[in-house]
């Protein structure tokens, strides 16, 4: 059998790890596609270094621009380049540009889909994500769903027949570097002015919604500086762009500005952590795994099971609180509550082999 993984962007680099390692303990032959849609070295190539992908098959070199503008670059480049490799399955991640554009390319081309955590919803039209998640599920051939809740959006939608359960290869990542990073006991890569002894958040902060309108982003800068503990914003490219093209100072009161740091460091900031801030849905869901309350700078979560026992909390506007209470709110401690296994065992990657391995006869 032969896969070709199409990735572009951090969250999908950090999901192909458990499966590349996954393939490569057997006879199918992997084919790993780079659109570039993510370029900038920390969001891309430390992530194959620090998680011991293999280097791409191909890469396309992408890079930035509108959403139609980077998804129609993505699709002429592929094109060409699953017509050459005839894969058995292209298998899309996430809810990239990258994944919709591959998802295009295969079913014109009559290649089998296989979507890689299919069933997300936020039901935010206004995302993008959301756009490219649900195209996606309904152009694919194999959904390959992370949760439960995953199954029952599909299903609502008349796309059960095609999906299958297979748990979040997020886990199969997170919890071995967990356990890496807890054993080699060195302290998180954290921005200057932070000690690591002392209580901190982590901050990112990164989509179009937050960033592109310079009053909401001014207001949400505003809002962090404001805390009264210390703050590690690990800066996205596109947060230090906006910020400078609308003149929001970053590194100001509470905040002390880093780089985005590669998947282990960033484990390790999260884990020495008070809390995290952030509008990432991977890193909600790590943030849960790693045992860190979250507060969610959005109206709401592709994670809904985050939620359960104040493990997570929506906060689309920290000002409509009050100064107090979003204080109160972003440094709450951990809850009591137990976390259960809502995202499976950490054993994903593996089922998403064997699956595609049956589906394909």
């Amino acid at each position: 059998m032969k896969v070709v993984s199409v990735v572009g962007a951090r969250p999908q680099l950090v999901k192909l790890a458990p499966i590349a390692d996954a393939f490569a303990g057997t006879e199918h032959q992997h084919v790993i596609v780079h659109t570039g849609q993510h370029y900038d070295a920390d969001l891309s190539d430390v992530f194959f270094t620090g998680l011991g992908i293999p280097q791409p098959d191909v890469h396309l070199g992408i890079g930035s621009g509108s959403h139609g503008v980077q998804t129609g670059h993505a699709l002429a480049a592929l094109d060409p380049v699953l017509a050459a490799e005839r894969p058995d399955w292209v298998l899309v991640y996430g809810d990239t540009n990258s994944t919709l554009a591959a998802t295009l390319s295969a079913v014109k081309q009559h290649l089998r889909v296989a979507h890689l955590e299919a069933g997300l919803r936020s039901f935010n039209r206004r995302m993008p994500e959301e756009h490219n998640r649900v195209l996606t599920d309904h152009a694919a051939d194999l959904l390959l769903a992370p949760t439960e809740e995953a199954m029952r959006h599909l299903a609502g939608e008349g796309l059960a027949a095609r999906s299958v359960l297979v748990g979040d290869v997020m886990v199969d990542v997170c919890l071995a570097v967990r356990d890496a990073v807890l054993a080699g006991g060195k302290p998180a890569a954290l921005p200057e002015g932070i000690d690591p002894t002392e209580p901190y958040l982590v901050v990112t902060l990164h989509r179009a919604e937050n960033t592109d309108d310079p009053e909401r982003l001014a207001a949400l800068v505003d809002a962090l500086a404001g805390l009264p503990v210390p703050v590690a914003l690990l800066a996205h490219p596109r947060l230090t762009a906006r910020a400078e093209e609308h003149g929001v100072k970053l590194d100001r009161g509470s905040l002390r500005v880093g780089r985005p740091l590669p998947y282990a460091g960033m484990v390790a900031a999260v884990l020495g952590a008070a809390g995290l801030i952030t509008d990432s849905g991977g890193l909600q869901k790590e943030a849960y795994l790693l045992g860190r309350p979250c507060t969610t700078l959005r109206p709401q979560t592709e994670w809904p099971e985050t939620l359960d026992g104040d493990w997570n909390r929506l906060v689309p506007d920290p000002h409509e609180l009050g100064a107090a209470p979003w204080a109160a709110v972003a440094t709450r401690p951990a809850p009591p509550a137990p976390r259960g296994e809502p995202y499976g065992d950490g054993r994903a990657a593996r089922e998403v082999v064997r699956v595609l391995t049956e589906a394909g006869r």
